[in-house]
């Protein structure tokens, strides 16, 4: 017996950043997260974020389990751009088209590995650990309902560095979350912990 294929369904929602806005579809485009910068790593690694680099309104594309994160350049209005773009990744699904390349995921982890080897042993490695993962476990989740993702970079002399994507990455009250949430909850946790500051992605 055929099994029937439920239409693909698509619906924006807002972010706290104003240039970025969240595409949500029904079905599953990516487990884990993708975030595209810019179109070349697009090229490398994604069809779809390589097809939306195409329009000239795009800035960034962050794929995260069922939604696409698409952030503008601030010269162009949502209302005028937004349902082009709804259509296009709806279309997209339908046809079933590639989303994410496969070993996309190792890829990145092994550039995040080369970046972070030897950098953490001893009891720093034991500090490190313990905030990778509540940033994991508390903050991820959260972040991720906004469109975003938060990675841990660092952490050097109290001082912990995290990287902001997607719908974060630039939008004003992720500063504002980075001091009052996370910088709060992990001076808590963990006392080493001085401050926490933030890089875009």
């Amino acid at each position: 017996m055929e099994t029937v294929q439920s239409p693909v369904m698509l619906y924006t929602e807002q972010t706290p950043n104003p240039e970025t806005l969240k595409f949500v579809t029904n079905k599953m485009l990516y487990r884990g997260t993708a975030e595209f910068r810019d179109d070349s790593l697009a090229a490398e690694w994604s069809e779809l974020a390589s097809a939306l680099y195409a329009f000239p309104y795009v800035k960034g594309v962050y794929i995260c389990n069922n939604f696409v994160t698409i952030t503008k350049e601030f010269n162009y209005a949502w209302e005028d751009i937004m349902l082009q773009i709804k259509e296009f990744i709806k279309t997209w699904v339908t046809d079933g088209k590639p989303v994410i390349k496969d070993g996309f995921e190792a890829a990145m982890a092994e550039i995040a590995a080369k970046s972070q080897e030897g950098m953490f042993q001893g009891p720093e490695g034991e500090t490190v650990k313990k905030i990778k993962d509540l940033i994991d476990q508390h903050v991820k989740p959260a972040v991720e309902m906004d469109g975003g993702n938060i990675e841990f970079k660092s952490f050097h002399n109290g001082v912990v560095t995290v990287v902001l994507q997607g719908a974060c990455s630039g939008c004003p009250s992720s500063t504002i979350t980075l001091k009052a949430g996370i910088e709060g909850m992990l001076k808590r946790m963990v006392p080493e912990v001085m401050e926490v500051v933030s890089e875009m992605g």
